[in-house]
Formats: structure tokens, sequence, C-alpha cells
């Protein structure tokens, strides 16, 4: 799914509504789990909840996806890709998470993805990283220590930790998947196209794996109890599909084309420290201190991480002197190269 940026300078306007845009995406992405857990803790099966967000968001999109109907005759082995990790894995693994670890924990965990992403480029794509991608994989991992509290013999739930880490490693698949055809120019996929087939494909998987028609339907017309105060489920549900779902991706899509990926990582990664904070005021679930100075080295690393670019060759000589190839928006050191690190401040942190 290849994010453009506009040539040149957006102006002072459009920036500010692009930060605005991309806060916008990192409070509505921060709010899925809060709004998930109170259904899953009623009786909803985590897969069951999972697949009424999917399809409830496959649904609303569907009118995007019917306009780039021919997108799956090109892309086929990128949609399906798309909606098994970025879709439905994703968020399998983070809400089967949230059953048995705190939300914060849980999206802390998933943050460790530009870590792993960087792995992936390294030894897998045998690209070179910079030192200072390095540094921030340290300082993930070490955050992630003091999140857990590995002093302590693994305060939380070893299940649950794996669950969010197998969160990660799907977001990594969609970042690595995000950069197929980034290169392509005009024939690139419609970033919204992708997301829409994504959700269908999504939709159609979890279908066959959660069987929802053995859910107990029953619940969402009741009502679930939020740190004591009785919330109609069916309006939590509402909130997870539009709001943390659809919403989320097109602010987070539009937000990226008017900023650069990096402004943009930025505000994502204020994600993780919303949904900690909504968890601790709605949900009544608090961290330590120490747990939380951890969470600031995670999401710290995870900046840093995102924010390095390989060391790159490039593929023929640049004319002109540093500056030259600003006429497309691209960063004049690397950063608006090709690569999967260039899009992970794309939507899709799917939590």
């Amino acid at each position: 799914m290849p994010v453009h940026t506009t040539q040149g300078s957006q102006g002072d306007r459009g920036r500010g509504v692009g930060l605005g845009l991309a806060l916008g995406s990192a409070i509505a992405f921060g709010g899925s789990g809060v709004a998930a857990k109170p259904l899953i803790e009623e009786g909803l099966d985590p897969l069951h909840v999972v697949w009424l967000r999917v399809a409830g968001a496959a649904l609303v999109m569907l009118p995007l996806a019917v306009r780039h109907r021919a997108l799956p005759r090109r892309r086929p082995a990128l949609l399906a890709g798309f909606g098994l990790l970025a879709v439905a894995g994703v968020q399998a693994c983070y809400f089967a998470a949230l059953s048995r670890i705190p939300v914060g924990v849980a999206l802390l965990v998933e943050y460790l993805a530009p870590a792993i992403l960087l792995g992936w480029v390294r030894f897998v794509q045998r690209r070179p990283v910079t030192r200072a991608a390095a540094v921030g994989v340290v300082l993930a991992v070490g955050g992630l220590a003091c999140v857990v509290e590995v002093w302590s013999g693994m305060a939380f739930d070893a299940l649950g930790l794996l669950l969010a880490l197998a969160a990660a490693c799907c977001q990594v698949g969609y970042f690595v998947l995000s950069d197929q055809g980034a290169d392509a120019g005009e024939e690139a996929p419609d970033p919204l196209g992708v997301i829409a087939y994504g959700l269908l494909v999504g939709a159609l998987v979890l279908t066959v794996v959660t069987r929802p028609w053995t859910m107990d339907w029953s619940v969402l017309g009741g009502t679930v109890s939020m740190d004591g105060t009785a919330v109609a489920a069916w309006l939590l549900l509402g909130w997870v599909v539009l709001i943390a779902t659809v919403l989320a991706y097109v602010t987070g899509v539009v937000a990226v084309r008017r900023l650069s990926p990096q402004v943009a990582g930025v505000v994502a990664c204020l994600e993780a420290v919303i949904a900690t904070v909504l968890a601790w005021v709605l949900l009544g679930e608090h961290l330590s201190a120490p747990q939380l100075i951890g969470g600031g080295i995670v999401l710290a690393g995870a900046f840093i991480a995102q924010s390095a670019t390989p060391a790159k060759i490039p593929d023929e000589p640049v004319a002109g002197g540093p500056g030259h190839a600003q006429g497309n928006g691209a960063a004049t050191d690397g950063s608006g190269a090709g690569g999967p690190e260039r899009q992970l401040s794309a939507p899709g942190s799917a939590s």
C-alpha cells in the first residue's frame, strides 16, 4: 500500500490539517482495545469481536471496493496477504491478547513491530541499517522488559504476551506488503482500495475461522460494564467498527499523504499513550511507575527505529548536489527512499 506525498511544501494550513488528522487517527486506533475489552469480558469470544469489527468495517468500505474492482485482478497476492496479516492476523492476535493482559501492555508489546521490521530489513533483505536504528531496537526491547517486569518473573500472562508479540509480527507483514508496488508510479494500487479489499479478505477468512453463527448475539442487545458503569454493547461495537477501524484507517491514510512519513510516525506513536490513558480512566487498569517508564522507552525506541533509514547506495548518480531530488517530496537524506521502513507511519497498527 504505497503512500504518496504531494510535491513541495504542503503549506502551514495543509500541515496543520494533516497533523490534526494524524492525531485523530491515533486517538481512534488507541480506543479500540478500551471499547472491545468490555465486550470480551461480558462473554464474547475475542475472535468473534474481531469478526464483528472487520466484517462491519468491510461492509462500510464496500463502495470503495466496488470503485476499485479492477484491483483484485492486478494485485491478488497483495490483497490476500494484506487481508490475512494486516487485517485478520493483527486484529485476532491483539484482541486475543486483550483477554489476558491489560490494554496498554498489549499495545506496547505490539510496538516492537518497528524493531522486528528492522531485523527483517537487516537479516532477510540483507540491507544495512544505521546505528540509530540499532539504538532504537535496544531501547524498545529494554523498555519492554520494564513493561512486563522481568525482574518479578513476568508479572503478566505469558500466552497473552506471546499473542501481543504475534500481533507485532503480523504488523511487520503489513509493513512489508505495504511496500509492494510503491515504485510503480501511477500504476501503484490505491491505498483506500487496498484497505477495502484487505477488510473483505479478512472478513471472509475470519468467517471460516470464527464461525460467527455460534456467537452469543444476545450480548450485543444488552449492556456491558466499563469499570462499573453500564454501557450499551452496541454502542461500543459501533465505536470499534466506525471509529476505531474505518475512521482510523481513512484519516491515517489522508494524514500520511499530507505529512512526511516521519512526522506522521511521531504522531502515530501517541496511539500507545492514548490507549494506556483511556484504559486507566475507563477500565481502571493501572500501570506501575516502572511500567510507565518502560512504556516511554518502548515508544522512544519505536520512534527511533521507524525514523532511521537503512543505508542505501543509489542505483545511479544524482546530479545537482544535495536537495536536487526534492522535487517529488522526498527527503534528501534518503528518508523518502523506497523500502518497508518508509511505510511505518502508515495506518494499520490496527490495534
